[in-house]
């Protein structure tokens, strides 16, 4: 009865990795999908960290890196979507099919993405397993009060909405930034845990690690969105 958390290092997913152990769901790899550019389907930024938190973790990590998409590979966000869960399903089935792993489901860190969690449903009904999705249609505001209060280490490592100005990238998410974002939600419409891209997260340390990643960071700023560029990191 073996798990396998979709994994990109970020809050959504690692929460849902620390709450599938937490209901003694056995989770024995994690997966982390490496978009080649900007994706509908996947969290981008920093998962070539993903390798240090696994290590912390103390699970084996499953990289997938799928070809880039060309502007005529698709037609629309819905095909390029459904392309990019190909690569995905097909490491699933093979992780399937290793002898003695018998694949039960997959953890995903969806809170209200219909396009990301429908395309994840319809994969785990194709493959017979099961979705645990601990994050889906949850109060964003007490989810991210439930990350810090478990010990979670958030590092913002992108932004791109009005009121985010370069001075958020590489700040840790503690209860002074989520007043700040908050009082963004209700100025803006900025979502409080970023489901709509306007923020992307990197967690350094918290109670499903064994070890604190640490990084140094510089910044890339591009007028009006920006995002971490990690010079170093290392397990503390």
């Amino acid at each position: 009865m073996t798990w396998v958390s979709l994994f990109s290092g970020g809050k959504d997913s690692a929460w849902a990795l620390h709450r599938a152990r937490q209901e003694g769901l056995d989770v024995g790899r994690l997966l982390t999908v490496h978009p080649a550019g900007d994706s509908y389907m996947y969290h981008t930024p920093a998962t070539h960290l993903a390798g240090l938190a696994a290590e912390s973790i103390g699970l084996p990590l499953v990289e997938v890196e799928p070809e880039a998409f060309g502007a005529d590979d698709v037609v629309d966000a819905g095909a390029q979507g459904d392309a990019e869960l190909e690569p995905l399903e097909a490491a699933l089935e093979q992780l399937a099919d290793e002898p003695g792993f018998d694949l039960t489901g997959v953890t995903a860190g969806a809170v209200e993405s219909e396009f990301q969690t429908s395309r994840i449903e319809g994969l785990c009904d194709r493959l017979g397993i099961d979705l645990f999705a601990p994050l889906w249609q949850r109060d964003p505001v007490t989810l991210a009060e439930e990350m810090l209060e478990a010990g979670f280490e958030i590092k913002i490592v992108q932004v791109a909405a009005a009121g985010l100005d370069e001075s958020w990238l590489g700040r840790t998410l503690d209860a002074e930034a989520l007043s700040e974002l908050r009082a963004l939600n209700e100025e803006y419409g900025v979502h409080v845990l970023g489901e709509g891209g306007e923020f992307e997260t990197f967690v350094v340390d918290g109670p499903h690690m064994a070890r604190r990643i640490a990084m140094e960071l510089g910044t890339e700023w591009e007028g009006t969105r920006g995002h971490v560029v990690v010079e170093d990191a290392r397990l503390e």
